[in-house]
């Protein structure tokens, strides 16, 4: 019996060759896409998962209030590790107090290269339960000893064995190689982890770090920890609370720093924090796309729905000879849904096809490594467990329509199917018309949210702007000679020095007080430091009074302040107004020399911050070069690079441009925004099929009318329009129903930067007729074939 479903089935499939090729096509894209979601979500929610104590590891982070509003940070301060391990430590099984990751220089002999690492305490190596190749994991113990990813112990020491080679970090530390570890898969956090050192080597190693042991208010730094096994993290939250707050002076209580715990199964899709409240973060994206996924699939099974109903009138006599001759209804449903499966199954041979064709621009486009599992069984399990669902979904329908069917009236020639036949149908176009169009909408609107951000006045000149980390001791005290002898070779404009990149702020600072601040207002300023000719190399625009001059001795107690400095300190006529900083003998006051406009240099979605630049040469960590305009930008690297190798040979010339970081700040909205784009072709490709299908049908149900209307002087426009009027009409009420949804999604969305652009009318507009287009094109084929049909033949019959 199943032997004759699936050959009747085949039959039919070959029979009707356009109408299978758009069923088995359009679930084909369907799954395709369901599939490279699927694999895009798994990689999602399994972040993380490489480190074997994933649901048990948290970051130590705090919440801190100013001026009303609850900020939270994974910044704190250094005793705080010493006060859970002394007070708390029965909520603990490893505590490890970390430097920031970083880029170093590892060099050996002649051989420099720069790698990404960080300091830590000896349990991290075991909190992340890295995977060791050779050594001993708890190398760390030893103050001058390292840890090296694979990939970094092969370039820095070949093939010879690393274990217990020295090398230097940044040119100032001498280490051994203790141990090499597996490098990180590519979805963790510590992906670019390539070194590991001791946190005793970095405390020893500069005296500002010895300086915080004891400072609650200094928050330079991370901590990580893996609960006890007879916890969780609630628990642990609530002890450790107040941890901080009960040891910080007097003054600084009024922050209100509260101690919590972010689990690391958090850190990738619940990282976003509003107001003290955790409010969600790429969680959001997951369920969008889940929810795109399955609305693509629904369109190619709304397709075979659609084609296997209306074309029920052309099987109603095999369903009533079946009847007749003894079939029961259950078994007309088997053999329809064996008609199903079998489409099915077809379509997901072919996706998987799609699927590994299409894997590597997904991958390229999602910024990840993913991969089908051709070796796991559940892979296979789950995907023909799927297909059956599918086919289930696809075929419940028509199975149970046509099955339905009485065989008298259909013997008898009186069955027809009812004028209002043609509903179900036409819901569904306009259920696959509504989310094709919310789907564009949604995509046209993230483009202009990324848009307008990108157009937005940053305040400086990125362009030709070059970055140069100083990363060792070698770099300090060479900007006269290296900005003369770089001026010289005609390679750059102007060059000056920071203690933050350009794109970022390192640094923010409180206890700042001016003439007239309100008593309850904290100010709290990011706070750059910076040379002699910053101005000049970014481009700062001056609003009032001028830029640091060599010409003034005293700009060493200047301030140059943005316009955000101004409007949050509330003061009228601010240049030439002292600032004072700190309280005691150790106060300082600063005039105001220069106030300049917004320079935007954190997220180009929030507003910037207030901001106050100083004049110092001692606190620097960035070069900061202006390219000469009129040189190639090749040309004055190379002059750039062999300037640096001359003067400071102990590093690699390594260098950033400005243009390529800030561009990189957009990098997670644009994915989200091409992804967006490729579903929506995709949606609306698998709605036309749909279509065109429809409208073959149609005009091939209505062939005699036609070939009447013909005779009797209609024209091919008049026929044209007559049949693609209907399908006209669904699409507007499409357009109407995903108008106000796409609208409230999208503004939702866009709520949560504070600067975004507007919805405008236009884009409704314009995704409603480029739809309409798409439509009338995809109609018009099958309407005009049908209206220049030669009568003749279709009243031949009459």
């Amino acid at each position: 019996m199943l032997k004759n479903y699936f050959k009747i089935a085949w039959r039919n499939l070959g029979s009707n060759k356009v109408s299978s090729f758009i069923n088995i096509g359009g679930l084909a894209v369907g799954m395709a896409v369901a599939m490279l979601i699927g694999l895009w979500i798994y990689d999602e929610l399994t972040f993380d998962k490489y480190h074997k104590n994933y649901e048990h590891i948290a970051q130590v982070m705090q919440h801190q209030t100013f001026n009303g509003k609850t900020y939270s940070d994974q910044s704190i301060p250094f005793p705080l590790g010493d006060e859970l391990r002394t007070h708390y430590g029965s909520n603990f099984k490893y505590l490890a107090m970390t430097s920031w990751e970083g880029e170093h220089i590892l060099s050996m002999g002649n051989k420099k290269i720069s790698e990404s690492g960080f300091f830590t305490e000896p349990q991290c190596p075991r909190m992340l339960t890295l995977k060791m190749i050779k050594g001993n994991i708890d190398g760390l113990k030893d103050m001058n000893a390292v840890l090296l990813s694979a990939s970094a112990a092969k370039a820095l020491t070949g093939d010879a064995d690393p274990i217990n080679k020295v090398f230097k970090i940044d040119n100032k530390l001498d280490v051994k190689i203790a141990g090499v570890y597996e490098d990180l898969p590519y979805n963790t956090r510590f992906a670019n982890l390539h070194f590991i050192a001791p946190w005793s080597l970095y405390v020893s190693s500069e005296k500002w770090i010895e300086y915080s042991k004891t400072k609650w208010g200094n928050n330079s730094f991370q901590l990580y920890a893996q609960i006890a096994d007879n916890t969780n993290f609630a628990a642990v939250d609530k002890n450790i609370a107040h941890s901080k707050l009960d040891k910080v002076p007097a003054e600084d209580k009024k922050y209100k720093s509260n101690i919590y715990l972010h689990a690391m199964q958090d850190w990738h899709l619940r990282a976003h924090w509003e107001n003290g409240v955790q409010t969600g973060g790429a969680i959001e994206y997951v369920w969008l796309f889940a929810l795109v996924g399955g609305f693509v699939l629904l369109l190619a099974c709304i397709n075979f729905m659609n084609l296997s109903t209306a074309r029920s009138e052309k099987r109603a006599k095999e369903v009533g000879i079946r009847k007749a001759v003894g079939s029961l209804r259950s078994q007309l449903i088997a053999q329809f849904y064996s008609e199903s499966l079998l489409v099915v199954i077809f379509a997901f041979l072919l996706s998987v096809i799609l699927v590994a064709l299409v894997l590597p621009w997904f991958n390229d486009v999602s910024n990840k490594k993913m991969f089908i599992p051709w070796a796991n069984p559940l892979f296979w399990l789950m995907g023909i467990g799927f297909a059956l669902i599918t086919g289930i979904v696809a075929g419940s329908y028509p199975a149970l329509y046509l099955s339905s069917f009485s065989p008298v009236k259909v013997l008898k020639g009186t069955f027809r199917v009812g004028r209002f036949a043609s509903v179900p149908r036409k819901v569904l176009v306009v259920l696959q018309f509504t989310i094709s169009l919310a789907l564009i909408i949604g995509t046209i609107i993230i483009y202009n949210q990324v848009q307008y951000s990108k157009n937005r006045p940053i305040g400086y000149s990125r362009v030709g702007l070059m970055e140069i980390e100083m990363k060792s001791p070698d770099f300090s005290g060479k900007l006269d000679l290296l900005r003369t002898e770089l001026k010289n070779t005609g390679a750059i404009q102007e060059m000056a020095q920071s203690s933050s990149p350009v794109t970022a702020v390192w640094s923010n600072n409180g206890g700042f007080t001016w003439e007239g601040k309100d008593p309850g207002l904290d100010g709290d300023f990011a706070t750059i430091w910076v040379t002699h000719d910053f101005g000049k190399t970014v481009g700062w625009q001056f609003q009032e009074g001028r830029d640091f001059s060599r010409e003034f001795g005293t700009d060493s107690s200047g301030f140059v302040i943005n316009e955000a400095a101004v409007r949050f300190m509330g003061i009228k006529d601010p240049l030439g107004k002292m600032i004072k900083w700190g309280d005691g003998p150790n106060a300082k006051s600063f005039k105001v020399i220069g106030i300049i406009k917004d320079m935007l240099m954190q997220s180009p979605y929030d507003p910037v911050k207030q901001t106050i630049y100083i004049l110092n040469k001692e606190n620097e960590n960035w070069f900061v070069l202006k390219l000469n305009p009129n040189k190639s930008a090749g040309e004055s690297i190379a002059k750039i690079g062999a300037v640096f190798q001359k003067e400071i040979p102990s590093a690699p010339f390594d260098y950033k441009f400005a243009d390529n970081e800030f561009a990189a700040k957009f990098a997670a909205e644009e994915r989200v925004g091409k992804l967006s784009t490729f579903f929506s072709v995709l949606a609306v490709f698998i709605s036309c099929l749909g279509l065109f299908g429809l409208a073959s049908f149609v005009a091939e149900q209505r062939t005699k009318e036609i070939g009447v209307r013909k005779v009797l002087g209609a024209t091919v426009t008049n026929l044209w329009g007559l049949l693609s009027k209907d399908f006209v009409l669904l699409v507007i009420i499409s357009c109407c129903i995903a108008t106000p949804v796409a609208w409230w999604f999208m503004h939702n969305w866009l709520q949560k930067y504070d600067y975004h652009t507007s919805i405008s009318g236009w884009v409704f507009v314009a995704a409603g007729a480029g739809t309409m287009i798409i439509t009338l094109l995809t109609v018009s084929f099958q309407a005009i074939k049908a209206a220049l049909a030669n009568p003749v033949k279709s009243l031949r019959s009459e």
